[in-house]
């Protein structure tokens, strides 16, 4: 169990991540954000939850990818990598194109692997292809 606070009211929450259902703040019933975010892990972004993810005050990395695609399963290691160095700095988010086609749409998401970053929902940076960890890095950080 994980503890999340809301963005919308700012209550304490136990959220249980193990189930894989979208947690939702017991006092105003507000979407939570992943709590994988803080446990070193990336989130898992779709359809519905994606408002939720890139509203963080933190800038959220999101990796639009599919699982088919070998320049996408080529960067996954280097994001696990800086979602476990993040120390709460910023999120790491996938999103699997293939399955969350209307905001891959919504962003014009025409070649994977893109990652986009986002700074309190607004979209800051984006990168397109297969990029070595120190330049994801170098983008996350001017984000910061």
């Amino acid at each position: 169990m994980n503890i999340v606070t809301c963005l919308n009211c700012g209550t304490k929450n136990r959220v249980d991540t193990s189930n894989g259902k979208q947690p939702v703040c017991g006092k105003c019933g507000a979407k939570l954000p992943a709590a994988d975010a803080d446990a070193g892990h990336p989130v898992t972004a779709t359809d519905d939850n994606f408002e939720t993810v890139i509203a963080d005050s933190r800038p959220v990395l999101v990796d639009f990818w599919a699982p088919w695609c070998p320049p996408c399963r080529a960067i996954a290691p280097s994001l696990e990598q800086l979602a476990a160095e993040a120390a709460g700095r910023y999120v790491i988010a996938k999103l699997n194109t293939d399955e969350n086609q209307r905001t891959a749409g919504r962003f014009q998401i025409e070649g994977i692997p893109t990652l986009l970053i986002f700074k309190s929902g607004k979209l800051v940076d984006r990168l397109t292809g297969a990029h070595p960890k120190p330049m994801i890095r170098q983008h996350l950080e001017a984000a910061l």
